[in-house]
């Protein structure tokens, strides 16, 4: 009867101790929860990282501090968990668009032509059906459209400010021209 008492405030040090390691590091080198992919592995990796690292902590410390090594296991095992399952988020995001390649500081999906581009990092909102281009130009391949109301993480836009690089998960997946968006 005492062990399993043991194990379940074991187990409840080790959610709560996984739940303040998320609220507190919200953002630190993608933090708990800040993977730049969407998607929940990350959260989901960092809860069960953060339960095996309180359990791994607990069993560690011994007849010692449980208390203590159940909480460092803790935030270990989130922060570990965290990263992986940001890997994975990572991985389906360069999936959904056929791969990505890097190229001035930038993600780019497989199909987008890369262009020099000054940084962005703000939402943007489509006034009209815009047509979604593989190149800074409207000779560019037409990949796709953004409809009308969408609104859009732009990652960047051209020197001479006429297209903007729309982003998915932190990649390029196309242009469009910056005459017909506003800011949200």
């Amino acid at each position: 009867m005492f062990g399993i008492k043991t194990k379940t405030i074991t187990l409840t040090l080790g959610a709560a101790a996984t739940a303040l390691a998320m609220a507190a590091a919200p953002q630190a080198s993608a933090g708990v929860v800040g993977c730049k992919a969407s998607g929940s592995k990350q959260e989901i990796g960092a809860v069960v990282g953060g339960l095996l690292g309180a359990v791994a902590g607990n069993k560690i410390a011994g007849k010692g501090d449980r208390g203590t090594g159940t909480a460092i296991g803790a935030v270990v095992g989130a922060g570990a968990g965290s990263a992986v399952g940001c890997g994975m988020q990572k991985s389906e995001a360069a999936k959904e668009v056929g791969g990505i390649y890097k190229s001035g500081g930038y993600r780019y999906a497989q199909t987008v032509q890369a262009a020099p581009l000054v940084k962005v990092e703000k939402k943007y909102v489509a006034r009209s059906t815009l047509n979604l281009r593989a190149a800074a130009s409207t000779r560019g391949e037409r990949l796709g459209a953004l409809e009308s109301g969408t609104t859009f993480q732009a990652l960047g836009r051209t020197g001479d400010g006429k297209w903007i690089l729309v982003g998915q998960d932190g990649v390029g997946v196309g242009y469009v021209s910056s005459a017909y968006v506003y800011r949200a």
